[in-house]
């Protein structure tokens, strides 16, 4: 078995250097840490986690904590995050904290307090403060996804824009009885849904449109999607052309139940949603596009800078949405297409 004097040996650098290197130490250039990976790569040497451990004070571990692991959004989040720690050498340690779950109590209260990482990600946990506090007092470095909070680094897409821009959108082709499908009282995430209701109303005001502004609650799934959809479009008195949805999985709800009660989409009905889920494509939908991958890598760049720097000061990156046309939305009949502000699409 080879040991770390080998492998400084083979790369030509002491073995302080070498465990530098292999530590992620800063101290030591690129091009040094790149030979010196390669010669471990060559001998198959292996450091000991426990050894670097003492050696850095570090376990080279990140918490990573999020409400649910099977969902979509969830679930590729965690795929940027893994794959970034495994570019930079470190292992992760996933608690699944269901809401309302005796597990996340548990969690909260019994596993996160074992500091077994030198750092955590809280993904989806607003906006319980309460457990953005608990996270803090474990004094390790912390960033969020998804969330408003300012005593943390965070990463999240800009929903009032995202909505604004879905409206836009159906305003452009001509709709003006626009609906705003999702969003309850009770939901896990607040903020997200109020922000992109507000992001539709402001929309409809500019645009002249206040009176038609209406909301149909339904939790962020595909099946209350549905479900409330059924509710929305049975009056054919009632019904709106265009539908706004507070995600993918309720636009997919909506244009299952338009299609159950044969409504044509798009022609007898619009349906735009935001997210670009996995599944959009399938179901032709005009969404704005966000990449939770993408956003899981750029929460471990964060923590990586706050494990180099405890006193680096929180930031703040908001991810801009990218309006994706497919064949869910058209021009209502016998409408004409208008201009949309220039502002609405920046």
């Amino acid at each position: 078995m080879h040991t770390i004097a080998d492998v400084a040996r083979e790369a030509g650098v002491s073995k302080a250097t070498a465990s530098r290197a292999l530590t992620g130490s800063p101290q030591v250039s690129p091009a040094t840490r790149a030979r010196v990976h390669e010669a471990a790569q060559r001998l198959g040497y292996v450091a000991s986690t426990s050894a670097v451990s003492l050696a850095t004070g570090r376990t080279r571990n990140v918490g990573v904590v999020m409400p649910h692991v099977n969902r979509w959004f969830f679930a590729e989040v965690l795929e940027g995050i893994q794959e970034a720690l495994l570019e930079r050498g470190f292992d992760l340690t996933l608690y699944d904290a269901t809401p309302g779950s005796e597990n996340r109590r548990r969690v909260f209260a019994e596993f996160l307090s074992r500091k077994r990482f030198d750092g955590l990600i809280a993904v989806g946990l607003e906006p319980a403060e309460s457990e953005i506090d608990t996270l803090l007092a474990l004094r390790q470095p912390v960033v969020s996804v998804i969330g408003t909070q300012r005593t943390t680094s965070v990463v999240t897409l800009d929903d009032t824009h995202a909505a604004s821009l879905a409206t836009a959108h159906l305003v452009s082709l001509g709709h003006r009885r626009v609906a705003f499908l999702g969003g309850t009282s009770s939901t896990h995430w607040p903020h997200v849904e109020s922000a992109r209701f507000e992001g539709y109303t402001n929309e409809m005001r500019d645009a002249g449109l206040a009176e038609h502004i209406t909301r149909t609650p339904a939790e962020l799934t595909m099946s209350a999607g549905y479900a409330a959809a059924v509710d929305l479009l049975s009056d054919p008195s009632q019904r709106p052309t265009a539908i706004v949805a507070a995600c993918d999985e309720v636009a997919i709800g909506a244009i299952i139940a338009a299609r159950r009660l044969g409504i044509l989409v798009p022609s007898d009905l619009s349906v735009i949603g935001i997210d670009d889920h996995v599944n959009a494509e399938m179901f032709a939908l005009t969404t704005l596009r966000q990449v939770p991958r993408d956003q899981g890598a750029t929460a471990v760049e964060l923590l990586m800078r706050h494990i180099e720097d405890p006193t680096a000061t929180p930031e703040s990156v908001v991810i801009r949405p990218r309006l994706v046309v497919r064949n869910s939305t058209s021009a209502p009949a016998g409408a004409t297409p208008v201009a949309v502000r220039d502002a609405a699409w920046s």
